[in-house]
Order: C-alpha cells, then sequence, then structure tokens
C-alpha cells in the first residue's frame, strides 16, 4: 500500500514494526476497553510521533475504516482525537470506507486504488509461498530471506511512477515469476504427513505477528504447516457489499452497479494474470474462485444477509478449508472481539457437521500467555484427524 502512494508521487511508509513501545503508548492513551488491534495500531502511529524528526506539518496517518458495529469504525476518530490531545492536531487521518469498498480516496484515487489491488495480491502471494515453504526448509531461514528479499523487489516494482495499468501489471507478472523461482531455489524437503492448519479470525489480529505472538511460527514447530486467510478476501467482501446496497437501494439498471461491476472485472483480471506463473506451486492451495462460494457456506450457520463482518467469512472459510483437506482450522481473534465471540458459538456446530473437524479459537489481548501447550495439544487433535478424514489433500508435483 505504501508502494503505490509512492508511485503517485507521495512519500508513504508503513508503521514502524510493533513492540513493547507500541503496547505502552496504546495502553497508555486507550481506556482498556478497545480491543488489541485499537491499541496496536493506535500506539504505533504514536510511536511515529515520537520519533526524531517527526514533522506534523508534512505527515498523515492512513487508517481505513468500515461501518457497522465492530470497534474497527471508530479507530480513525479515535485516533485523531488523541493526536489532538497530544497537540498534533494538524495531522490528517485518511479513511477510506469499505461501505464504498474503498473507493473514496480523492484524487489519484482509480490510479492508486488499481497499484494497491495489484501489490496486495502480490503481497497475499508472497505469504503464501512462505507459509508453504517454510515448514519445509532444510536451512532454517531461506524461506524468510526468499521472502523479505521478494517483497523489496515488488514494492520496487509497485512504486514506478509514471506507468499504465497494462505496464504496471506487466512488470509486476515479472516480480512474482522472480519470486516464484526464488522460492523454488530454497533447500526444501517436500513431505505429505504435515498436518494443514487453516489460519482465520479478524484480519488484523491473524495477519500481524505480533499481535498473535506468532502463531504461525509455533504451528510450523509442532509439525504443522499454515492456510492463512489472505487479505484480498476482505476485498471481494468488500466489493460483494457494496453490490448488495446498489441493489438495494437503486436496483441494476444504474452507473455505480456498472462501475462496480467493471471494478470488479478488472480485479478479477489482475488477479488471475498474477497468479498465472504459480498454478502449478500452488495446486492444491487455490483460493475460492469467487467469495460467494465462501458465504454459501457459512449460510446455514450466519447468513451474510444478516450477519456482518468477519464472522460470514471465517465460518465460511473454515468450511472451505474443510474441503481442501485441512486437517484443523484456528480462529485468531482479539479478546472480546465480537466476531470471535459469534464464531465460538457456532463453531462446535460446523465442527460436528464436518466430520468433527477440530476448530479452535484463540484470543489475545497484548498479555504474555504461553500457547504452546494448547498448539501442541492441537496439532495432536490434528493428526488424529489426518488419519481418518474423508476430504484428502491434493499436493503440488514437487511433493514427495
Amino acid at each position: 500500500m505504501a508502494a503505490a502512494f509512492r508511485s503517485i508521487g507521495i512519500d508513504a511508509l508503513p508503521a514502524p514494526d510493533s513492540d513493547a513501545e507500541t503496547l505502552e503508548l496504546g495502553g497508555l492513551h486507550a481506556s482498556g476497553e478497545e480491543c488489541l488491534p485499537h491499541k496496536i495500531t493506535l500506539g504505533d502511529f504514536l510511536k511515529v510521533c515520537r520519533s526524531p524528526g517527526f514533522d506534523a506539518s508534512k505527515t498523515a496517518f492512513f487508517m481505513p475504516t468500515a461501518h457497522g458495529p465492530c470497534r474497527f469504525g471508530q479507530y480513525g476518530p479515535y485516533l485523531k482525537l488523541v493526536l489532538e490531545e497530544l497537540g498534533y492536531g494538524d495531522v490528517p487521518v485518511v479513511s477510506p470506507s469499505a461501505e464504498n469498498s474503498y473507493d473514496g480516496v480523492g484524487d489519484h484515487g482509480g490510479e492508486l486504488m488499481r497499484t494497491a489491488w495489484m501489490g496486495l495480491v502480490a503481497g497475499d502471494i508472497a505469504l503464501k509461498l512462505l507459509l508453504k515453504t517454510r515448514p519445509y526448509e532444510t536451512t532454517a531461514g531461506d524461506a524468510d530471506t526468499a521472502f523479505h528479499a521478494s517483497l523489496d523487489d515488488l514494492q520496487a516494482v509497485a512504486e514506478k511512477p509514471g506507468l499504465t495499468s497494462k505496464q504496471r501489471l506487466a512488470v509486476l507478472v515479472a516480480g512474482v515469476e522472480r519470486m516464484r523461482d526464488r522460492f523454488r531455489a530454497v533447500s526444501a524437503k517436500y513431505v505429505k504427513d504435515r498436518p494443514l492448519i487453516g489460519l482465520v479470525g479478524e484480519i488484523f489480529c491473524r495477519l500481524n505477528n505480533f499481535s498473535n505472538d506468532e502463531v504461525a511460527r509455533r504451528i510450523e514447530k509442532y509439525g504443522g504447516e499454515c492456510w492463512i486467510s489472505d487479505i484480498g478476501e476482505w476485498v471481494w467482501y468488500t466489493n460483494w457489499g457494496q453490490e448488495i446496497e446498489i441493489r438495494r437501494e437503486k436496483g441494476r439498471l444504474n452507473a455505480d452497479f456498472l462501475k462496480l461491476k467493471i471494478k470488479t472485472h478488472k480485479q478479477h483480471q489482475y488477479e488471475q494474470k498474477l497468479l498465472a506463473p504459480l498454478a502449478d506451486d500452488f495446486r492444491g492451495y487455490e483460493e475460492p474462485h469467487d467469495i460467494r462460494e465462501v458465504l454459501r457456506n457459512s449460510e446455514p450457520y450466519l447468513p451474510p444477509a444478516g450477519s456482518l463482518g468477519e464472522m460470514v467469512l471465517n465460518v465460511g472459510k473454515a468450511i472451505y478449508l474443510y474441503e481442501k483437506g485441512a486437517d484443523g482450522i484456528i480462529d485468531i481473534s482479539p479478546f472480546t472481539c465480537m466476531n470471535g465471540i459469534i464464531c465460538e458459538a457456532v463453531y462446535p456446530a460446523v465442527s460436528q457437521a464436518h466430520d468433527d473437524l477440530p476448530i479452535r479459537i484463540c484470543y489475545f489481548d497484548g498479555v504474555n500467555t504461553n500457547i504452546d501447550r494448547d498448539l501442541e495439544i492441537f496439532l495432536d487433535l490434528a493428526r488424529a484427524y489426518q488419519r481418518r478424514k474423508k476430504h484428502p489433500r491434493v499436493y503440488p508435483k514437487h511433493f514427495e
């Protein structure tokens, strides 16, 4: 996303990596009732304000928002409030909304969002390659090295100014091909006995390693492999939500509906071209072709038309991963998260209806807890399920 901003001439950087100072600053300026992602994002932004050479007149913070009952909708307004209290009221907070699928980003919005989408898809691919390679590497650290080198390469491509969308897509596809070759060069022994664990949950907590205490690495340590729900899933979901809203208010015969359909078509086109070089590598790791597959899975438990947010995605994706041969599902959620609590209530029924697939929810609140014992037990359950499951995995050819 930062590279996408740089491509239109805006100097942008991701927030610094979260650490103990993040939690200290976030906790100092929050009431204590908020969820962990709020505390971490607030702390990270405040850490920027305290960094050497910080200039409020040359800084803006990017914090998307969403409507609905989730507290995420208050992150941006609360950040503005704290900045004003600390004397940084002149720092703008840019908050595109999920309500219009993040279209409202101002000048150069179309160009920015096209580049951001391509970069986001490429980033999701990089993470997928990392998680399918790292458990099998023969030299610890090689997959991480390939991952970070790939991110640097992709950012350098995405940030180039003055490219048309067609040109940018072409150079990003070439970057994906280099990334593919980089990961293929990692020395690894691919065997078929590792349990595959699907990671779903609240989008920030499951993807921010600091928030979830490196759950994926811990699962790998105990002999598992992880398949994590990516960022693209949420974008497809917001597109679906925007379509439902337009149809409800205006029907199908209007400019907004046509614009959305064109945008969605182009996004699918970009995604497929970026994925094309990895058809062999991702055999058995295919993501849903349409977000409606996930939503249909959720329908018997949490109807998408009545339940909004990650809860429907988590339940639907858990069932999708079951059908792809996963041996267990872990839901990573912040403590007190509404989505996590509702999912926890329906997971027993989901498990029972799907051959008693092991499903566990892990809550995180920023307090150091030892989850190793729970994960070790869960991996034992996954191995037991692996021996009796009805949906075998499909593996790429490079697995023995």
